[in-house]
């Protein structure tokens, strides 16, 4: 009874979006037997004697699906992987009333189904699907013809690793094309489809909408060194360049005779080795001219065509899609290395978004939460609002997953995977996680929802005797890639900040006996925390041996460590090295919170210098790496191991952005955010984005005795300005600045909204 009520509580809190009132079936091919790697085509014919204004069409598949109206493209790849939480499945809307025509008009969908799980999707275990629009009275129903697709087939080996829920991709053409999504198509071997169900019935159950937008489809592209494509098939890969790393999917034209099989692949899809292969694709040749798009993205910076000889090359282009959202952002510095890094980081992070946030989009494409953090931080000072969108998704996700136990764990969504990381799971709830998406967006609502979840994941953990953690390795006990990790400090320190996360919610929720109670524990545990683990020199467990971990000694800066103690806590980071990507943002931003910017920005060039300055690559890699690493050795010692698109190492854009130039909000949604450099070196940095309140932008310029700084302030937001004490002389657009008070070593200054010039001598 109690596991009984427990699912209808989740049921009745976590099905969000869903709609209760469906009207269509969810059909599928009456020839389907729901094996991997099936493809479906569905048609229906209507006719219009009035087009309304607006037609909304919600359409529903596992596991992805392309949409034609009267032959005309209109969905490049639809439907998000399932699920919103362990039932439930997506559903997209789309509005086609400007591509329908009075008279017939014909609706095509190609059905992708995965049929199988990964560390991104839970397969419901049955293909199908639903369409349906009130509009125009269009519903799925056997009223609409289907067939399988039988061009498509299963590749060779090797096939994608068994993280990867999406198949390889192989189409012979001589078993089909694609005139059937064509008006007047001439149609053998379709019958009206099977219905399967209600639309919202199970397995596919309640149809939640789709929280982030329809990909971005930048179109039809040349590569960049199509004049040396040769125009002749040589039996040898011919490698074309893409302009930087992202998700494209190959298009080929090509006159052949029949049955020659073409393959086509990325750099990424093997190059660490075929035990963690990613996807690839194969088209087997008909007689005569012919062109193909192979329809799963891919990604890379170059596309390898294998083309037999014999074959007529016309031409190999690709078509570029990403994440719905766009580049705002930037940042500029006379020294060009930081620019460059945070131009490196702003591609690694683009290229890791999807229907996910991802750790790396080749080798797994999962939601880990610990990279999740890092990305949605850096989104906010190099993309647009929409791409917050996805981190809303995810943080959903997360406690929509939530066990009976009350632990969380990533990645999801997911269908072969299960374990609990400790460490990231308290990261992601904290005050780096839900709490800084809620700071740069003012979202109320998303935390009003998740505030329960998070609140019984707290209690998951416990306490000693002592005042520290009870010791939880949950399913799998990682702190970090590397050496030498103090793992059970590091849990002690991200507790912390959970701590600092909920209570922060609980206050904005109006929950104030929470929030003085969460903060009591805050105060209390700060104690105990000092008295356990500090030895006089730095932080560490007993049972801990060797150089102090710099990992934890840099998240005792959240709050946990006194600012007597920063120049000890400085000595252990100039002198250790030890975190990976993932965990040296944390790092740096220690030094940025103490004060330290030259180091800072220093430790940043020395760490990064491989990846930026070395690497041939447009991204970063996923760890630093060592010369006996078998992977560095594999790639000419140009980089880092691991893979080579990991936005968990993109932390140094955030750090640019929010410390070396200053800017950070100050209270939600950007009404009100913090101007306070720290050029380090530096002679001049800049950077600014659009926030939901608007165009944010500073430039710094050092200047003698003092410093420049033009500020752009959205209209309704407030700036709070630090100037160094030492300054006496400051300026707001040629008039003296009046103080509105101190903080340590800084006057404080309130500046409206406009564009400001400051002087500050």
């Amino acid at each position: 009874m109690k596991r009984l009520l427990f699912i209808a509580l989740l049921t009745s809190i976590f099905s969000f979006g869903q709609s209760s009132s469906w009207k269509a079936n969810r059909i599928t091919s009456k020839d389907v037997q729901n094996e991997s790697n099936t493809w479906i085509n569905f048609r229906k014919e209507i006719n219009l004697k009035i087009i309304p204004e607006k037609v909304i069409a919600k359409i529903a598949c596992d596991s992805k699906y392309w949409l034609w109206i009267n032959g005309e493209m209109i969905v490049f790849e639809g439907q998000l992987k399932r699920g919103p939480n362990p039932n439930d499945t997506y559903y997209d809307e789309v509005d086609i009333g400007s591509f329908l025509e009075q008279g017939n008009n014909t609706i095509a969908v190609l059905v992708w189904y995965f049929g199988k799980d990964g560390f991104s999707h839970k397969s419901s275990g049955q293909a199908g699907l639903v369409f349906e629009s009130d509009a125009i009275g269009l519903y799925t129903n056997t009223s609409w013809l289907s067939k399988l697709n039988i061009a498509f087939d299963d590749t060779s080996r090797p096939k994608p690793n068994f993280r990867l829920p999406e198949p390889n991709i192989k189409f012979d053409a001589q078993n089909g094309d694609f005139d059937w999504v064509k008006p007047n198509a001439k149609l053998k071997g379709y019958r009206p489809s099977l219905i399967i169900g209600y639309a919202t019935s199970a397995p596919w159950n309640n149809l939640v909408l789709r929280p982030v937008p329809l990909w971005k489809n930048y179109g039809v592209r040349a590569y960049e060194n199509s004049e040396e494509i040769p125009s002749e098939g040589n039996g040898e890969w011919i490698v074309c360049k893409l302009p930087y790393n992202s998700h494209v999917t190959p298009i080929l034209d090509i006159d052949a005779p029949a049955g020659l099989t073409i393959k086509m692949q990325t750099d990424n899809t093997d190059y660490m080795g075929w035990d963690l292969a990613s996807v690839r694709a194969e088209y087997v040749t008909k007689e005569g001219q012919q062109k193909y798009e192979s329809l799963g993205w891919m990604n890379g910076h170059v596309m390898k065509y294998f083309i037999p000889k014999g074959l007529k090359i016309n031409s190999l282009k690709y078509r570029e899609t990403g994440f719905n959202t766009s580049f705002t952002g930037w940042f500029n510095a006379n020294d060009k290395f930081y620019e460059r890094l945070w131009k490196k980081s702003v591609r690694t992070l683009y290229v890791t978004m999807r229907d996910t946030y991802m750790d790396c989009p080749d080798r797994e494409r999962a939601q880990w939460w610990g990279d999740l953090v890092n990305e949605s931080g850096e989104a906010f000072y190099a993309l647009s609002p929409s791409a917050a969108s996805l981190t809303k998704k995810g943080i959903l996700e997360l406690i929509h997953w939530q066990r009976e136990d009350g632990t969380i764990y990533s990645p999801i969504p997911q269908g072969n995977w299960n374990k609990e990381l400790p460490g990231q799971m308290l990261a992601s709830v904290g005050y780096y996680g839900f709490w800084n998406y809620y700071l740069n967006t003012g979202d109320k609502a998303t935390i009003e929802k998740i505030y329960e979840g998070v609140k019984r994941y707290l209690d998951v953990w416990k306490l000693k005797p002592d005042g520290t953690l009870v010791e939880r390795q949950g399913d799998w006990y990682w702190g970090d890639w590397g050496k030498k990790i103090d793992k059970q400090l590091g849990f002690n320190a991200w507790y912390y900040l959970a701590l600092k996360g909920h209570a922060n919610m609980s206050q904005l929720l109006g929950e104030m006996d929470q929030a003085n109670a969460t903060r009591e524990a805050m105060r209390l545990f700060k104690n105990n925390f000092n008295a356990t683990f500090w030895d006089g020199k730095g932080y560490r467990t007993k049972d801990y041996e060797g150089e102090y971990d710099d990992r934890a000694q840099a998240l005792a800066k959240s709050g946990l460590a006194d600012k007597e103690d920063y120049n000890s806590l400085f000595k252990i980071l100039k002198s250790t090295e030890l975190s990976s990507p993932y965990m040296e943002k944390y790092v740096l931003e220690a030094l940025f919170i103490m004060e330290e910017p030259e180091y800072g920005l220093e430790r940043m060039k020395k760490r990064f210098y491989n990846m930026v300055d070395v690497s041939p690559w447009t991204t970063l890699s996923e760890n630093f790496g060592e010369k006996t690493d078998l992977a560095r050795i594999r790639l000419g010692d140009q980089t880092g191991m691991g893979t080579n698109n990991h936005a968990w190492s993109g932390g140094g854009l955030t750090l640019l952005s929010q410390y070396v130039c200053g800017l950070y909000p100050a209270s939600a949604g950007w009404k009100s955010f913090y101007v306070k450099p720290q050029l380090g070196n530096l002679e001049f940095a800049e950077t600014g984005n659009e926030t939901v309140a608007g165009k944010v932008a500073v430039k710094i310029t050092k200047v003698k005795n003092g410093m420049d700084i033009y500020l752009s302030v959205p209209e309704n937001s407030v700036a709070i300005v630090y100037i160094p004490i030492k300054n006496k002389q400051v300026t707001i657009n040629g008039n003296k600045g009046i103080s509105v008070g101190l903080a340590d070593n800084y006057k404080l200054f309130h500046v409206k909204g406009g564009v400001h010039e400051i002087s500050a001598r």
